[in-house]
């Protein structure tokens, strides 16, 4: 085994993990607040995407004033699906509530495609897309913008859960509602919080990995499916499991692609994925007790 290899295949794979535990960190927040699985979480990293390359290419705005609207629209995008969505039919069982997020899937989908088409678009990297070599292996600078975004935002959340007020009430929400909204606590605004967050986390993934992998419409199906992986090989309800499972997935992925076939790659991963569960359902990182819904 060639060791430049090996290191760039590990590479490749912490980067896309990266993006894959941005996602999975989507699906853990609102369902720690709702307990939802949130299946338009993909949609979100779609619209950071593709709203950075409308705001830049036919508004003509600079690269970081696109990427900033982007993540802003995501943001209230996913607002509103919590508000128009989520909050009318608050009080059905959880499975309803999840098939409302299948078909908000498809009704974001489906509305990007009418307003950019089915064309396949990238965003100019932000530090150009000359490589770095590292040790015989190629890094790109986006990789280090990935992964570096991806750490700002895991240390800015971690901060955010367990230094401010709002993080709390979140925190609390997640363990017994009831008794939150005892003690004062807006429980259906900390579900609007977990919806915001978890769209910008989403739309973040989205634009850091959208000068590499490129984006289009229904780039979100894929890339949902993958975070909803990572979230449960790290343990669904663990914010940080459901990261490191992500870039254990990517991982796995590149290495499959790179020493068996790239036309097996996705597979591999969810196979290591059901084997895993067969031995651990809880994921890696998950509690004993988790309830199986």
């Amino acid at each position: 085994m060639d060791p430049s290899s090996l290191l760039q295949y590990l590479i490749t794979g912490l980067t896309l993990g990266s993006t894959y535990g941005l996602t999975a960190l989507g699906f853990t927040i609102i369902f720690n607040t709702t307990g939802v699985i949130n299946f338009a979480q993909g949609e979100f990293v779609m619209l950071g995407g593709m709203m950075s390359v409308y705001f830049t290419r036919v508004l003509g705005l600079g690269e970081p004033l696109a990427v900033v609207l982007a993540v802003v629209g995501a943001t209230l995008a996913g607002a509103l699906v919590e508000r128009l969505a989520i909050r009318p039919v608050r009080d059905c069982p959880t499975i309803n509530l999840i098939i409302i997020t299948i078909g908000v899937s498809i009704l974001i989908r489906g509305l990007a495609m009418l307003a950019w088409g089915k064309d396949t678009h990238v965003l100019e990297p932000f530090s150009g897309d000359r490589p770095i070599m590292v040790l015989g292996a190629a890094v790109m600078p986006q990789a280090l913008w990935v992964l570096a975004v991806s750490l700002l935002l895991l240390a800015g959340l971690k901060a955010f859960f367990s230094g401010t007020i709002h993080g709390k009430a979140m925190l609390a929400c997640s363990h017994d509602p009831k008794a939150a909204s005892l003690v004062g606590i807006g429980v259906q605004r900390m579900v609007l919080l977990s919806f915001m967050i978890s769209a910008l986390v989403g739309a973040v993934g989205g634009v850091i990995l959208a000068p590499i992998t490129m984006t289009s419409y229904d780039v979100g199906i894929m890339l949902g499916l993958k975070g909803f992986a990572a979230c449960i090989l790290g343990g669904l309800g663990n914010p940080f499991g459901a990261a490191a499972g992500g870039v254990i997935l990517g991982i796995l992925e590149s290495l499959g692609a790179g020493f068996v076939s790239s036309a097996y790659k996705d597979a591999l991963a969810f196979v290591i994925l059901l084997a895993l569960l067969f031995v651990k359902p809880s994921g890696l990182f998950g509690l004993k007790d988790t309830k199986r819904v």
